[in-house]
């Protein structure tokens, strides 16, 4: 019965200014599909792992994150990627085909925070990773149980991206205890 009331209310549409549970498996619908693929403007992404999940639309094989951000990119969406490890090896070899102009990455060993914003308007904040497994692009015996909120929200929406922006431009890097684990302050990755 719990299981059931959780989904009931993670397919609910918010009122504007709450929050949306998003559970599991609607992480890939929500997050990605309704939310990150719909990006016009801007697209910010923290994620303490990145890896080249595969987003199925519809019926086939789906189609690498990388390439959909390629796709957004060369549409004008600036798109900016922070996250903490090295990216799976798949999505690098991606990456090295072609980094997008509007496409930034940039790298903080001790980012353990997950958002993602869209346009400045709507966000996913929670626990799940940039990974097939985080968002739900797996099936429901490999996918991680992922807990987290939608909400287009707009004073929330600005109290995180307040605390990326902060994390982006390095304001955090300067007292920063860690130089052992990043020599290279928001280093951005070596693709060739």
């Amino acid at each position: 019965m719990q299981l059931g009331l959780m989904q009931s209310i993670a397919t609910k549409q918010p009122a504007a200014g709450a929050v949306q549970l998003v559970v599991d498996a609607e992480h890939h619908r929500r997050v990605v599909l309704d939310g990150m693929l719909k990006a016009t403007v801007s697209l910010d992404i923290a994620t303490a792992d990145f890896k080249a999940m595969l987003v199925a639309q519809g019926s086939g094989r789906g189609i690498s994150i990388v390439e959909h951000l390629r796709r957004l990119a060369s549409r004008s969406v600036e798109i900016r990627l922070l996250h903490a490890g090295t990216p799976s090896a798949p999505a690098l070899a991606e990456l090295k085909r072609e980094l997008p102009r509007n496409l930034t990455i940039r790298r903080c060993p001790r980012l353990h925070a997950k958002a993602v914003i869209v346009d400045c308007r709507a966000m996913y904040i929670g626990s799940a990773n940039l990974t097939g497994a985080g968002l739900g692009a797996k099936g429901a015996e490999k996918r991680n149980m992922e807990w987290g909120v939608w909400t287009e929200s707009s004073s929330l929406i600005d109290a995180v991206l307040e605390q990326f922006n902060a994390l982006w431009e390095g304001e955090r890097c300067r007292k920063c205890k860690r130089k052992d684990v990043c020599p290279v302050p928001l280093e951005e990755p070596k693709l060739l």
